[in-house]
């Protein structure tokens, strides 16, 4: 299996290779490196997609201890180190948009372009930050719950029971332990919005319209503070995982900003 030993960490990635343009697409929280299975199909005819889980899911090994999104940011350049990839395309979804976004403020020169994905730059308020660390700490406590699987499903995936299972079988299976350090990379992350003005690459924002974790407004604020954001995608009906819920939609979008992306 592809891993790479990377900042104390063995992160498990997949690269579908080639000569083409790199992309590096990181996943949202509780989700995993799989999210991207539509992008992965669609893109890799003509693009590099390289897709991996962050500390605390998936298969990655993790060392267990605190860390930020910051880190997670530089755990991406030490995975493009690691396969040879100086620039690249970033993206991510929701966390995975965290991450992203301080990648391209760390290393603007490494990325061409960035993609942030039902995501945002304020923090959450504090009744948000507090109902993740209880979900965590009852998980951790009392085992997995299918109540608290549907309310997942139908926060992330519109409660389409097509998708709904896989990842409810993902969640029933996963150590909660590993959760910990993750929720507090989440409701610890610093306010970056007043930095957004030096993303000076081109950013497609892509959100879905529906979205009731992270309201579409937040979409059309970040975009009115970068300097070249090529626009907001509103994904009609789509919840806060757009990317797998309405993948045609999205994928559509993402060919067109990549295509016109200067060489």
């Amino acid at each position: 299996m592809p891993y790479a030993e990377v900042n104390g960490q063995r992160l498990f990635f997949q690269d579908t290779g080639g000569d083409g343009p790199p992309i590096v697409l990181s996943h949202g929280f509780l989700l995993d490196h799989e999210m991207f299975t539509p992008q992965v199909e669609d893109l890799s005819d003509v693009y590099r997609v390289i897709t991996w889980d962050q500390r605390g899911f998936g298969r990655t090994e993790s060392d267990g201890e605190p860390f930020t999104f910051w880190d997670s940011a530089r755990d991406v350049f030490a995975l493009l180190d690691a396969l040879g990839i100086e620039r690249a395309v970033v993206g991510g979804v929701s966390q995975g948009g965290y991450l992203s976004l301080r990648a391209a403020l760390l290393h603007p020169d490494r990325v061409r372009a960035l993609i942030p994905i039902a995501t945002q730059t304020p923090l959450d308020p504090p009744e948000k930050t507090t109902g993740y660390r209880e979900m965590v700490d009852v998980w951790i406590a009392k085992g997995y719950r299918d109540h608290v699987g549907d309310q997942l499903a139908e926060r992330l995936l519109g409660g389409d029971p097509s998708l709904a299972a896989g990842w409810q079988a993902k969640w029933a299976a996963l150590d909660p332990n590993r959760l910990t350090t993750a929720v507090g990379a989440l409701v610890a992350r610093d306010d970056i919005t007043d930095r957004l003005d030096e993303l000076a690459m081109p950013v497609l924002v892509i959100h879905g319209a529906e979205d009731t974790s992270i309201p579409v407004d937040r979409a059309h604020e970040l975009c009115a503070r970068v300097p070249d954001c090529r626009g907001v995608v509103e994904v009609a009906g789509a919840p806060h995982a757009p990317n797998l819920t309405h993948p045609d939609a999205v994928n559509t979008a993402l060919r067109g900003f990549l295509e016109g992306l200067p060489a």
